[in-house]
């Protein structure tokens, strides 16, 4: 299994994140550059989530509202390797932290 890191600050999201293998969770969205994770995955809703994705040396993954297209596609222009809508991120959550 590989390394995670997550900046996920939402309790529920955070729980079952949590329930699909060992993740080291950060207060902030900095402190994952300086994470020696071969995954990270964030919140992208999160305030300075899309700032700090550019100092992440590690494969990112990125989650956040399916209607928020916006959003998504500004995680996408900031170096995110995955971007999901929040459903299809829990429903693949095992394969995805594989």
């Amino acid at each position: 299994m590989s390394r995670v890191a997550a900046y996920v600050p939402d309790l529920m999201d955070r729980s079952r994140l949590a329930a699909a293998g060992d993740v080291t969770f950060v207060a902030a969205p900095e402190e994952l550059a300086g994470t020696a994770a071969d995954l990270v995955v964030v919140d992208l809703s999160r305030a300075g989530v899309l700032e700090s994705l550019r100092q992440v040396d590690a494969r990112t993954i990125g989650f956040g509202s399916h209607v928020d297209h916006e959003l998504l596609a500004a995680a996408r222009e900031a170096g995110c390797d995955e971007v999901l809508p929040r459903s299809k991120f829990f429903a693949r959550i095992g394969e995805l932290l594989a």
